[in-house]
């Protein structure tokens, strides 16, 4: 099983959580002289490891450290959010670029990645408040024509909230016409692969990881560290899930058992939502190679490398 065709730019591989996405990248990586660049929206702070699945252990391979981009780039606490990760990706991007090494960009949040690979950066258009204002006043059905007059861009009509950026982004895109050809874009030759393991595999993956977090490696420890080092429980229960269980059990709104069993069931329910994301992606254009969870890691990296031969 070979991968063919012009060798590509950048290498995306995702998946839900618990599906293998980190040791594929690092193993990658070491093949074809790539460096992994995180699509995490919560492995970019420090102090936050257990919780967020870095497994930084992962990155050493063979006696070399594997590099690695956009974790622990910021303090716990801080605010990291979708327009900074793109600024940050595209100044890692080129760097790696610069180098002659491949970049890699792994994670598990749709949202981030799309982000990068859409034709251009529509969130970096600025809110427009007094817009918003006017626009609030308007009923749906009113709003829907002001959409489709200054139309200039397709957008997700699904709710009042997203029509009004549209709105937004329609009107700022007509009266900036310079906007879309300044921005930052991707190039055109990306490849996107999946790790999707079945159900089962997955649940059991997730169950067996979050006993080990627990149980072995401190998981709670961590939390409370983070609490004693000035974290109010209201920043750290923003983060979700083991942070905000975790945090409910330190400060006593949670029982233990209670809170394992509740971390359990949301850390499978994040990684159905994972995948209906990407589900959304390939919807809207994006081509994702999924890999049969019965291939073996050698066949999988014989696919992606071919290219690289």
């Amino acid at each position: 099983m070979k991968e063919s065709e012009n060798k590509p730019d950048l290498i995306v591989i995702l998946g839900p959580t618990a599906s293998g996405k980190t040791r594929l990248a690092t193993q990658l990586a070491s093949l074809i002289n790539g460096e992994i660049i995180s699509a995490d929206s919560r492995q970019v702070y420090k102090n936050m490891d257990i919780g967020t699945g870095k497994d930084l252990s992962e990155y050493h391979l063979d006696g070399k450290d594997i590099p690695y981009h956009l974790i622990n780039i910021c303090e716990a606490g801080e605010k990291y959010n979708l327009a900074r990760f793109q600024s940050d990706f595209f100044e890692v991007y080129q760097d790696i670029r610069s180098k002659n090494t491949v970049p890699i960009l792994c994670g598990g949040s749709g949202l981030y990645i799309q982000s990068v690979l859409s034709a251009f950066d529509q969130v970096q258009i600025p809110v427009d408040e007094t817009l918003r204002k006017n626009l609030e006043g308007l009923d749906t059905e009113k709003l829907l024509q002001k959409l489709s007059v200054d139309q200039q861009i397709q957008v997700d009509t699904s709710t009042r909230k997203r029509i009004i950026r549209g709105i937004e982004m329609n009107e700022y895109l007509k009266n900036h016409p310079d906007f879309e050809a300044s921005v930052q874009r991707m190039p055109v030759n990306y490849r996107i692969y999946g790790l999707n393991p079945s159900v089962e595999v997955r649940r059991k993956r997730i169950s067996e990881r979050l006993r080990f977090r627990l149980e072995q490696q401190n998981m709670t420890g961590e939390v409370e560290s983070l609490l004693a080092n000035g974290l109010s429980p209201e920043t750290l229960i923003y983060y979700g899930l083991e942070y905000k269980l975790i945090t409910q059990f330190l400060t006593g709104e949670l029982d233990y058992e209670t809170m394992v069993s509740r971390l359990e069931t949301e850390i499978h329910r994040f990684a159905k939502r994972q995948m209906t994301f990407f589900r959304s992606m390939e919807k809207k254009g994006f081509i994702i190679k999924w890999f049969d969870e019965n291939l073996s890691e050698t066949e999988i990296l014989n696919y992606i490398s071919g290219s690289f031969r």
